[in-house]
C-alpha cells in the first residue's frame, strides 16, 4: 500500500497544485467562500484529482491543525540524492547554491528556511537522516509548499556530503557567531554551499572544520545571534544580490 501524508491550509494546497506535485484527493470545506477558493478551484482545473466537498467536523478529524478548510492527501516527499542534483546542474553551467542544515529540529525553522530557499533560488536544501525536523504536515505548511518543490537531499552522513561538495569545487562556509569573517566580505557568487546549525548549539565543531571558511551576521543588541530561519533568510539574499 503506498504511503501518504497530509497536506493542510489553502495556500499550500494552490502551490503544490501549481507545480504539478502529486495529490491523490482533496477535501474542501462545503461552507468556504472567498477568493482563494476560486484560486484553488483554478488550480485543480483539468488535472485527475478527487475532489470531496466535506463539512468543516470532517476535516478536524483529519488535521487538529488550522487547516483553513482544504486538506490534501499526497504520497511521501520525495528525496534526492546530493551528488546527483549538484552534478546535473554544473554540467548545465549553473552556479550553485545549497544550504546545509546541521541538526535543526523544528519543524516551523524547516519550513521558514525552506520558504526563503524557493524564493531566493536555492537549488537544494541538505539535511541529516537523523537528528533533523521531520518534514511533515507542519513543516510543508510553514513552508507554504516550497518543501514539495525545493529538492531535499536527505544524506547519511553530512561530512561525507561536504567533501563531495569540495571535490565538485563548491565552497563550503559554516555560519556562527564565531566566524572570523563577515557574510558580506565573502565572494558568494561561485558555487556555494552554506551550513546552518542547530537551534541551540550551532554548527558541530566537526562540521566547521571541514569548511572553508566560518562567517558570521553582525550583531548590535545584547542577544548573541538571530532565530536560524531568520539568519538563514539574510544570508540567502546576500547570496541574491552578489549575483544580481
Amino acid at each position: 500500500m503506498k504511503e501518504s501524508q497530509l497536506l493542510y491550509g489553502i495556500r499550500p494546497v494552490i502551490e503544490a497544485l501549481r507545480n504539478d506535485i502529486d495529490i491523490e484527493k482533496v477535501f474542501i470545506q462545503s461552507s468556504l467562500r472567498g477568493g482563494l477558493l476560486e484560486e484553488l478551484k483554478d488550480a485543480l482545473r483539468g488535472k485527475n484529482i478527487i475532489i470531496q466537498y466535506v463539512p468543516v467536523e470532517k476535516l478536524d478529524r483529519l488535521t487538529r491543525n488550522n487547516h483553513q478548510g482544504v486538506v490534501a492527501l499526497m504520497p511521501m516527499i520525495k528525496y534526492f540524492e546530493f551528488e546527483k542534483v549538484v552534478t546535473d546542474l554544473l554540467e548545465l553551467g549553473e552556479k550553485i547554491f545549497v544550504f546545509m542544515l546541521d541538526r535543526v529540529t523544528d519543524v516551523r525553522n524547516l519550513g521558514a528556511i525552506s520558504r526563503s530557499a524557493e524564493c531566493s533560488g536555492v537549488n537544494a536544501i541538505v539535511i541529516p537522516q537523523h537528528g533533523s525536523a521531520q518534514i511533515n504536515e507542519d513543516a510543508i505548511k510553514t513552508s507554504a509548499g516550497a518543501l514539495l518543490t525545493v529538492p531535499i537531499c536527505r544524506e547519511a552522513n553530512l561530512k561525507t556530503t561536504i567533501n563531495i561538495a569540495k571535490e565538485l569545487g563548491i565552497k563550503v562556509y559554516a555560519s556562527t557567531e564565531k566566524g572570523a569573517e563577515l557574510y558580506t566580505d565573502i565572494d558568494l557568487t561561485e558555487s556555494v554551499m552554506i551550513v546552518m546549525g542547530a537551534e541551540d548549539t550551532g554548527v558541530s565543531p566537526e562540521i566547521i572544520k571541514l569548511c572553508d571558511g566560518n562567517i558570521k551576521i553582525p550583531m548590535k543588541g545584547s542577544i548573541e545571534s538571530l532565530n536560524v530561519s531568520v539568519a538563514a533568510g539574510v544570508l540567502m539574499y546576500e547570496v541574491v544580490k552578489q549575483r544580481a
